[in-house]
């Protein structure tokens, strides 16, 4: 029999939303909220009730028959951490979220509450597959320089996992067997390395790395202390400037490349240098996660919503082309995909879903 299942992926700025029939997508939508829209929220959870409602008007507006689906899943957040696979969303998880029990703040945590509503209405489950806190660190990768402060394994796992796959097939070679550096470009950045079939170390796109179109990355310490003890912020103020007002967003006012590159092709001067340095920051993390495997690399990947710039992964790969001649380009994200593959394999008895605990 056929399975239909619904796919609920809330991300920074938008909240992608797919209907698929087994393998197949009868519609995948890129709900957007703009910066604007989200600021008047003051936490990431506070935008439950808002992306819901997006979600519920844009399956109305598909006719949607929401009695023909036989599960729900949403884009797992950075829960703690948890070995790859698919889950069930029970009751304790969704009691964690709502008490802050999570390790970061992210809007992912949002993907499992609100298909576990969906799903309660219709008496059928929901899930959610490899989170951001899939934890596959070597224990060299946790430390930070402070002993109070621990390195956490947060990334974009999910869709990391699913292009590190498909280029191990393209390279006819297990994917256990691989070395791989897997750059995710989206909202948030992920730079990882792949060791024989695991993520050992990878960037958080929250905390550290280069910054990106709406956040951070890594800045300098003393000038952020100062900041923050300046008697100008509270801590959700500060918070909100590092992972929703930063990068791009903080420099140049908007986080959409593409606007980007039409002020640049005007001849601004400003927006040309931020684009630039956002490119050689990631270069020189994709150089660092080179040293993790000892510069035996069998490809560098390249994947995320920004991977739709052919300028932007051209002058990428220009600073990192001497680390390994064998590239992999995936523009945009697989997942929708791996998120709706890893709830079939569950409901065609090919893996048992795990509980979350």
């Amino acid at each position: 029999m056929a399975f239909n299942v619904l796919v609920i992926n809330p991300g920074a700025g938008s909240t992608r939303t797919a209907l698929y029939e087994d393998e197949v997508p009868i519609f995948e939508e890129n709900i957007r909220h703009s910066p604007d829209e989200l600021l008047k929220f003051g936490t990431i959870i506070d935008q439950y009730q808002y992306r819901r409602d997006k979600i519920m008007m844009l399956l109305e507006s598909k006719g949607t028959d929401l009695k023909s689906l036989h599960a729900v899943v949403g884009r797992g957040g950075p829960f703690k951490p948890l070995t790859s696979g698919t889950y069930r969303v029970n009751e304790k998880l969704i009691d964690d979220i709502k008490r802050g029990n999570y390790q970061s703040e992210h809007p992912s945590l949002l993907g499992a509450m609100i298909a576990k509503e969906i799903a309660n209405a219709l008496n059928i489950e929901a899930y959610f597959v490899d989170p951001v806190s899939v934890d596959e660190f070597w224990e060299l990768s946790r430390f930070s320089g402070l002993k109070d402060i621990k390195r956490k394994a947060l990334s974009h796992a999910l869709n990391v996992r699913m292009v590190a796959k498909k280029a191990a097939k393209e390279l006819d070679k297990p994917y256990d067997e691989c070395n791989f550096i897997v750059v995710h470009l989206g909202t948030g950045i992920t730079v990882a390395a792949h060791h024989k079939g695991k993520q050992v170390d990878s960037s958080n796109a929250n905390e550290d790395g280069p910054f990106s179109p709406q956040r951070t990355g890594a800045l300098p310490t003393i000038p952020l202390a100062k900041l923050c003890f300046s008697g100008d912020y509270k801590y959700e103020d500060i918070k909100r400037k590092l992972n929703r007002e930063g990068g791009l967003l903080s420099y140049l006012g908007t986080d959409d490349i593409q606007e980007i590159e039409k002020r640049i092709a005007q001849g601004d001067k400003e927006a040309e240098g931020v684009y630039n340095a956002l490119i050689y920051q990631i270069a020189k993390e994709v150089g660092a996660y080179a040293v993790v495997l000892k510069g035996k690399i069998d490809a560098i990947i390249i994947t995320g919503g920004i991977t739709n710039s052919e300028d932007f992964v051209g002058q990428l790969k220009g600073w990192i082309s001497f680390l390994c001649p064998q590239f992999f380009v995936y523009p945009g994200e697989g997942e929708m995909e791996a998120l709706a593959l890893g709830v079939l394999r569950v409901l065609r008895k090919e893996e048992q879903a795990k509980d979350y605990e």
